[in-house]
């Protein structure tokens, strides 16, 4: 019995070195595993021959049996194409290929039985069917294609003549080489508490199933292994951290948090910003390193919990950081600091790339004295010669714009382990931050402040222009300030879509008597400082901007948000850049604007955006739209992981059944060293090989 790992698939047949050498380029195949594991993206059920007299538009997928009577040819250039009259002794039916001519013109022979498979349609007011598969009925066997596989492939491959039926094939040797019963990769007892299917039956029903249900159980336990031993390996490594990772402990709460809470905080915590300190409160005096996650959506309040959090490290002796990914960030928190601070005896400093010379000495002489309370900052924070006297608590802003790299450089400033806070104004679904971030705790903020109105969403279509406005000269004239956001910043010959460059010169002469700022990420750092600056104080009324302002922009007074071509963005994206305003007490509107040609998909994302401000509401949506694949920060995770076949925006209760039975199986045996975990403890060896242990600087 051979380890499927160590078999190369060059002699598969009708593989060979060139085709081995594509495979793996373009899917990553090197092994008879690799191939194995490289599932069809889905099924046709082939069971049944139809008559073409029995065939409609709305059937997806029908096979039937007759013979070519007859060929033309016909066009030219790109409308070149050939036609054949296809025959099942009662009707005929137009089959037409406009790619591969010649090849069919050499290989398929009149008056030869064939089974042809394709999607019937429509032409000219007659029935047809666009580059059908052809078989012939002495090779296929209906009861053994009852369910076909269709394999995903690339352009390159489709060159190199592997189309998915190619790939069908080399599936096919593959499986009848395995004549032995592959080795389980689960327990025993796993796989009887969950009714789970054997994984050799599993693996070749997933390929070749006999029907949906046999698929759909393979599927289950195909689905569920891989969601289960990732779960595995986030919660030993969270255990193993929790037992080894000694934390300062901050039991005391002292003048500074006292100071502020009784005499300088701005408004009453709501009840979801005391849940959250005291759960951060508990962690960082329990003796081990805290190690949690915020959610919060825009406007809920994070920032204040940072500060209060803070202000329980400065109580206790300790230094705090705060690192934000961009320089208009850092600067927005030290202001937000400072005006909640006002006069009290805390000292807080800012650290750039533009703080320089004496300045910056003063900054780095301040934090070995101990002087520098508290540090916000950019990536400078993490430079070699920026050094802490104590630094007990680090506090990552909008973390997923972070490598985990750069966070780790934080952590060596501190002999004893600081506590981690880890901030998101990205709302993460469930079944996402079970993944992602398993290895974390996580509190949520699921309240807003008091005063703030629920911002109104509208959808219109850009032949609205002169509505739209009418409707931002009232906002301006009542005091107010506009944002204008556009896909592009400069015009596009591919992509035709608003620009921030020409449409910056358009409102200009649209509104001439409003002084109007622009911002994209071509512009140089102070420049684009300067502009914000300008609407961030009032001097300009509007501000045109590409997506730069998406995150931790605050401009209480802007409350109109206009977002064009906004069937170009995301979900998450859209939310997020209407978190840029309702962050006032005055009623706020977002505006997005479309072409009328939408896809199903995207009039339903607008849609959404138009029914809901719930952003857990709107971050699962965009996992069930799009797969965790697409959505931001998924990359920059603890641990990677590539799944094959689970996708967890449809898969929330098998990631919920995975993570209990982990959970179940590491509280019955943590180190895994009974007799029936051999197999696990075995393969967790083997991934902690593959995925460095990143999960302590998450």
């Amino acid at each position: 019995m051979e380890d499927l790992k160590q078999q190369a698939i060059t002699y598969i047949p009708g593989i060979g070195p060139s085709r081995a050498k594509t495979l793996e380029a373009e899917l990553g195949i090197k092994t008879w595993h690799d191939l194995l594991y490289t599932f069809p993206y889905k099924h046709i059920d082939r069971s049944r021959l139809y008559k073409i007299k029995e065939l409609t538009t709305e059937m997806p997928f029908v096979q039937v049996l007759g013979q070519f009577l007859s060929f033309e040819e016909a066009g030219q250039g790109r409308k070149h194409h050939l036609t054949g009259h296809f025959w099942d002794g009662e009707m005929f039916l137009d089959v037409t290929w406009f790619q591969g001519i010649s090849f069919i013109k050499k290989s398929v022979k009149i008056r030869k039985d064939y089974i042809l498979f394709g999607r019937p349609s429509v032409y000219g007011g007659r029935l047809c069917v666009n580059h059908p598969d052809l078989d012939s009925p002495e090779t296929m066997t209906l009861s053994k294609m009852s369910m076909q596989p269709y394999y995903s492939t690339t352009e390159r491959m489709k060159k190199a003549g592997m189309t998915s039926r190619t790939m069908e094939r080399f599936t096919s040797s593959l499986l009848s080489k395995l004549t032995w019963t592959l080795p389980e990769t689960l327990p025993q007892y796993l796989i009887e508490k969950l009714h789970l299917m054997p994984l050799d039956k599993a693996l070749r029903a997933a390929h070749y199933p006999t029907t949906a249900d046999e698929l759909a159980a393979a599927n289950m336990r195909l689905k569920f292994e891989e969601l289960f031993f990732i779960q595995l390996v986030i919660m030993s490594y969270a255990r193993k951290r929790q037992q080894e990772r000694v934390g300062r402990r901050f039991t005391r709460i002292g003048d500074a948090f006292n100071t502020f809470f009784h005499h300088y905080l701005p408004f009453p915590l709501t009840e979801a910003q005391k849940r959250v300190i005291r759960e951060m409160h508990a962690d960082m005096s329990s003796g081990h390193q805290m190690n949690r996650l915020l959610q919060g959506d825009v406007g809920s309040g994070k920032t204040l919990v940072a500060l209060m959090v803070m202000l329980i490290a400065i109580d206790n002796g300790c230094q705090a950081c705060i690192m934000a990914p961009t320089e208009i960030l850092a600067e927005q928190h030290l202001q937000t600091f400072h005006n909640f601070l006002k006069d009290m005896p805390v000292r807080v400093e800012l650290l750039t790339g533009n703080v320089k010379g004496k300045r910056r000495k003063a900054i780095e002489e301040g934090l070995l004295d101990g002087s520098v309370n508290i540090l916000i900052g950019t990536h400078a924070v993490i430079e070699d010669n920026v050094q802490f006297r104590s630094l007990g608590l680090v506090i990552i802003d909008e973390q997923h714009r972070f490598g985990v790299a750069q966070r780790a450089k934080l952590w060596s400033k501190s002999e004893t382990s600081p506590h981690v806070l880890v901030m998101t104004a990205t709302p993460i679904p469930r079944t996402l931050a079970m993944t992602v971030y398993g290895d974390l705790d996580v509190s949520i903020i699921d309240e807003l402040p008091p005063g703030r109105k629920p911002v109104r969403t509208m959808h219109i279509y850009d032949n609205q222009p002169e509505q739209l406005y009418r409707g931002v000269i009232r906002e301006i004239e009542a005091g107010h300030q506009v944002y204008f956001v556009f896909p592009l910043v400069k015009e596009s010959e591919k992509l035709d879509l608003k620009n921030v460059q020409d449409e910056f010169i358009h409102l200009q002469e649209i509104f001439p008597q409003y002084r109007i700022s622009m911002v994209h990420g071509k512009m140089k750092p102070s420049e684009k400082d300067v502009e914000m600056q300008k609407f961030v104080s009032g001097e300009t009324q509007i501000l045109v901007a590409t997506t730069v302002i998406e995150v931790g922009v605050n401009v209480p007074n802007a409350s109109v948000m206009i977002i064009q071509n906004a069937e170009r963005f995301g979900l998450s994206q859209l939310h997020q850049l209407r978190g840029r305003v309702g962050r006032g007490a005055e009623q706020s509107y977002c505006i997005l604007v479309s072409n009328y040609k939408l896809s199903a998909e995207t009039r339903k994302r607008l849609q959404i955006m138009t029914e809901t401000n719930d952003g857990f509401e709107i971050a699962e949506a965009d996992l069930k739209l799009r797969g965790p694949g697409d959505l931001e920060g998924t990359q920059q995770s603890g641990i990677a992981f590539n799944l094959r076949l689970a996708n967890l925006g449809r898969d929330g209760q098998l990631v919920q059944l995975a993570r209990d039975t982990a959970s179940f199986v590491l509280d019955a045996d943590p180190e895994l060293q009974a007799q029936d975990n051999t197999l696990l403890r075995r393969h967790l060896q083997e991934l902690k090989k593959e995925h460095r242990d990143w999960s302590q600087i998450s």
